[in-house]
């Protein structure tokens, strides 16, 4: 699944409450959120990476509300999946590593009828950004200023967009920009994973901070 399972929890179920019943998953990976999304009515699950999705298709098998695509969302093959009728699409930490992000969001605004929204998690803040977030593949950070601006470039409202992760602030700047790491530590993933991802996620729930180090956003077509 994946190192940061505490975490991974955490942000997963920031997204599925804000997702429909018919999901494009764009950047799907091996298929860990893919997964989660099988409750529902459809999901098409898409990445440009052929072995990705030959390891999603190795794990869930011929589910029938499932389908996959070797796909991005510059190909024209993206566009048709208007006709599957889609309610949502969910991004959650991958638009930063599309270098036209704009036209990605609004490609993933053209297969959504009026009323459908997109799920976004992203990386925040460009003065966090520093050598783990370069070798990454990383073209950026965000604020909810520059999203509210591709949105509207695209056509889409903003419902939502608040940071996530206070204290991963604070542990990604000082490894950035004191410790100026070039990967992330096996260590501090562990230790944050255990001990501080849960009780963030509680204090954050009843508390959203001003701050953070990813960024939701819910925009709506």
């Amino acid at each position: 699944m994946t190192r940061a399972k505490n975490y991974f929890a955490w942000q997963s179920r920031l997204v599925l409450r804000e997702v429909g019943q018919r999901v494009v998953e764009v950047g799907c990976g091996i298929g860990n959120l893919t997964g989660l999304l099988l409750d529902r009515e459809l999901v098409v699950a898409l990445d440009p990476e052929v072995a990705c999705v030959e390891r999603l298709r190795e794990r869930y098998g011929a589910r029938r509300n499932l389908q996959t695509l070797v796909c991005d969302t510059a190909r024209p093959e993206f566009r048709e999946l208007a006709k599957a009728r889609p309610d949502s699409c969910v991004c959650v930490n991958v638009l930063e590593h599309i270098e036209d992000d704009g036209g990605a969001l609004g490609a993933m605004a053209s297969i959504l009828a009026p009323g459908g929204v997109i799920v976004l998690l992203v990386p925040a803040f460009e003065a966090l950004y520093g050598p783990i977030d370069r070798n990454l593949g990383h073209y950026r950070r965000y604020r909810r200023g520059g999203i509210a601006r591709l949105a509207e470039r695209a056509g889409l409202q903003v419902r939502k967009a608040h940071y996530v992760n206070l204290i991963g602030l604070v542990g990604w700047w000082v490894n950035a920009h004191v410790w100026k790491r070039q990967a992330q530590s096996d260590a501090q993933i562990a230790v944050f994973d255990r001990l501080v991802a849960p009780l963030a996620e509680r204090v954050e729930a009843a508390m959203p901070p001003p701050f953070g180090q990813s960024l939701l956003a819910v925009l709506r077509k």
